[in-house]
């Protein structure tokens, strides 16, 4: 079966608390709304935020992480965006706007190119080149480069024209 691993974007309005704030987390991108809420709530319960604190440390490093664990201080949208949670924040009536945006461009990328990517990040990790790692990034842009899609994306480049999996919107 072929890998479904599409792009992931979290948008948040409202309150997202423990385990929401472990889902957003865990996807690729997030943006929210500046009145947003966010807590990592657990030790208010006498819990921790065990399954998700992985993906929250990925997201927003282990200092971040420490103190919204151990204190459950609540924080809204803008402080979500400057440790790195949410890309982007917005005013709460301006978000629609910005997901259709933020969708727009997604869909303007090969799907083939953007699983591939997905893969390859996963396999980098951290960034700590090795002899293997560097045989798996060798190894992942030939697959993608002769890929349908990668031949499509180049001759389109050459040619100066849109790849076929871009949606062109009928001229009126």
């Amino acid at each position: 079966a072929e890998n479904v691993c599409i792009p992931t974007l979290a948008v948040v309005q409202g309150a997202a608390y423990g385990g929401a704030l472990g889902l957003i987390s865990c996807c690729d991108m997030a943006i929210g709304a500046d009145d947003a809420q966010f807590c990592l709530s657990e030790v208010r319960i006498g819990l921790a935020p065990a399954v998700i604190s992985p993906f929250v440390v990925q997201a927003i490093g282990e200092r971040a992480a420490r103190r919204y664990a151990l204190t459950a201080e609540r924080f809204g949208g803008q402080q979500a965006r400057h440790i790195g949670l949410l890309a982007e924040s917005y005013p709460v009536g301006e978000l629609d706007q910005h997901v259709e945006q933020w969708v727009a461009n997604l869909l303007l990328n090969s799907p083939a190119a953007m699983r591939a990517s997905k893969d390859l990040l996963r396999e980098v990790g951290n960034g700590a080149l090795t002899p293997a790692l560097r045989r798996y990034c060798e190894n992942a842009i030939a697959r993608i480069r002769v890929s349908a899609e990668g031949q499509e994306g180049l001759r389109s480049f050459l040619q100066k024209r849109s790849p076929s999996w871009q949606v062109q919107e009928p001229r009126s």
